[in-house]
């Protein structure tokens, strides 16, 4: 097939916003080194989100199991569930990728409040409900932007139409 003959697409995919969560996170536990990579685990130990269609507090006893890997990047693997204000749950998995100029990810290492402009911080959420007001979500393709704090994590959760 050359360029000539490939199909356009009639449907360009834009972005429309689901919330924004504030998730009060532990201080990091250091696994070490693993097979895997350098392993972290940060407890979840709750917040709040709120956007157009939902919003809610995000229930305590979630995590973040976090790998580093040897080029520095951060696979972010974070569990954990939604409650909505009429009292749905929604499970949440959310993968991601977290990385910057070492200079940008020490200070945020350290606590420093760091402008999200100055490292990538993506994920990919994934809804699974049974609550039949929020079913909708089991169809969604979700991205995010997120911003990382010293004692939370912002995520802005933008459906993908």
């Amino acid at each position: 097939m050359n360029q000539e003959t490939l199909p356009t697409v009639s449907v360009t995919p834009g972005l429309r916003l689901l919330y924004t969560s504030r998730i009060n996170i532990a201080p990091l536990q250091d696994v070490g080194k693993t097979p895997h990579g350098h392993r972290r685990i940060i407890n979840i130990l709750g917040g709040a989100f709120a956007g157009p269609r939902l919003s809610g507090r995000i229930l305590p006893g979630g995590a973040d199991w976090q790998i580093v890997r040897g080029d520095g990047i951060v696979e972010v693997d974070a569990r954990y569930t939604l409650e909505t204000d009429d009292g749905a749950l929604i499970y949440i998995s959310n993968w991601g990728l977290r990385h910057g100029p070492p200079a940008v990810i020490a200070r945020l290492g350290a606590g420093e409040s760091v402008d999200p402009a100055e490292y990538y911080f993506r994920t990919l959420p994934v809804f699974e409900t049974g609550a039949a007001p929020y079913a909708w979500l089991n169809g969604v393709i979700a991205v995010a932007v997120g911003e990382r704090r010293a004692d939370a994590v912002i995520i802005t959760v933008y459906e993908v139409t």
